[in-house]
């Protein structure tokens, strides 16, 4: 497929949403689509990518300032118009031989109207690449942006549905504006969070990477982590149980459990069968996972490492009452939740555990918006 990348400017210029461009671009073309991107400044982003410059849809050109600065104080002139004209004549060639354009914020913000209105004029011709307005800011629903806004024409194009076009937006929060905004159902709006690599970011070994593939870590929340041998001392049974108490309440949390079998009691593989059967009788299986069920022997320092990196949460459950070594080393990566469980009442255990729960899906509904 052929895809064109629209916006005011490209990488290197700095900004959120050159930034989220850019690695858009790189995963369509690693998928083997034709990609290009469509921008004012900028430049290439390798040689499968390049930058078709169209210098009158900067938000800076003079031009663009110019008439902005009418539209800001209300008044749609003649240079206005010219303007359009000349943006629509500018990005036509552009675009011509491409199969998707995807505007990014160009339908969102007050930045270019005249570039909003020139795209608005092209896509209405039966041969326009078929048109993906992905909105990251929608100045009608942020106060700071509306001294810019006037009722009417070319504002209004910032709230009204674009027939046959595709909506995307960055968040379910954005979802519920432009829906709101365009007077639309919300399944009409696709939401597509900005993406991260989590193995860059995280700087993840590639066993850790394979283990998060596996397991579908990445969609815990929370991930609590017990950085334990499978001994009996630990008392995993109970974490066990407590992750079948905080089902009905957090019905995505997951429990890595990292440690082998303790290497000195051949009870241990008794022990470990007993919490299996444990798993499999509260139904548990797709929520509470043994590491020692995938490999043998101890992970590297490195993979635990990545471990704490990634968890939400430690829950400790040991029958020893020192703080686990586990727990100073964990302090070393960063600020996590930290939860030793009564071992010898149950109920206590999970009324404490409870009162961690608000914490804890405070931070995931924040960062899910």
């Amino acid at each position: 497929m052929k895809i064109a990348l629209l916006h005011y400017s490209a990488p290197p210029i700095v900004g959120g949403v050159e930034s989220v461009l850019a690695h858009h671009a790189r995963e369509m073309a690693a998928a083997g689509h034709d990609v290009c991107v469509v921008a004012a400044r900028g430049a290439d982003l390798g040689e499968e990518i390049p930058l078709r410059q169209a210098p009158l849809i900067d938000s800076r050109h003079a031009a663009v300032l110019a008439v902005k600065q009418q539209l800001d104080a209300g008044q749609v002139r003649a240079d206005f118009d010219a303007l359009r004209t000349a943006i629509a004549d500018e990005l036509a060639p552009l675009l011509a031989d491409r199969d998707v354009v995807i505007a990014h914020n160009v339908c969102s913000l007050a930045k270019n109207l005249a570039l909003t209105a020139a795209l608005n004029q092209l896509y209405t011709d039966p041969d326009f690449p078929h048109l993906v307005l992905w909105h990251h800011d929608l100045a009608w629903t942020t106060p700071r942006y509306r001294t810019e806004l006037h009722d009417g024409y070319p504002w209004d194009l910032l709230r009204r549905d674009w027939p046959g076009a595709t909506q995307v937006v960055i968040s379910q929060l954005r979802q519920r504006e432009l829906a709101d905004l365009l007077d639309v159902p919300r399944e009409r709006i696709h939401v597509a969070p900005n993406g991260v690599d989590p193995e860059r970011f995280f700087k993840l070994e590639p066993e850790m990477y394979a283990l998060v593939a596996q397991l579908n870590l990445l969609d815990a929340a929370p991930l609590l982590l017990l950085p334990v041998r499978v001994t009996r001392r630990k008392n995993i049974e109970l974490a066990i149980r407590v992750m079948a108490a905080l089902r009905d309440r957090m019905p995505a949390a997951r429990l890595l459990v990292t440690g082998p079998l303790g290497a000195h009691n051949p009870a241990n593989a008794a022990y470990f069968d007993e919490l299996r059967r444990l798993r499999a009788a509260l139904g548990l299986e797709e929520r509470v996972h043994f590491l020692a069920e995938r490999r043998d022997g101890y992970l590297s320092d490195a993979v635990i490492s990545d471990c704490y990196r990634l968890a939400d949460a430690l829950l400790l459950p040991s029958f020893a009452t020192r703080m686990p070594a586990s727990t100073v080393s964990g302090k070393v990566i960063g600020r996590k939740y930290w939860h030793w469980v009564s071992t010898t009442r149950p109920t206590t255990s999970l009324c404490s555990m409870s009162r961690l729960l608000p914490s804890i899906r405070n931070l995931f509904t924040t960062v899910s918006k």
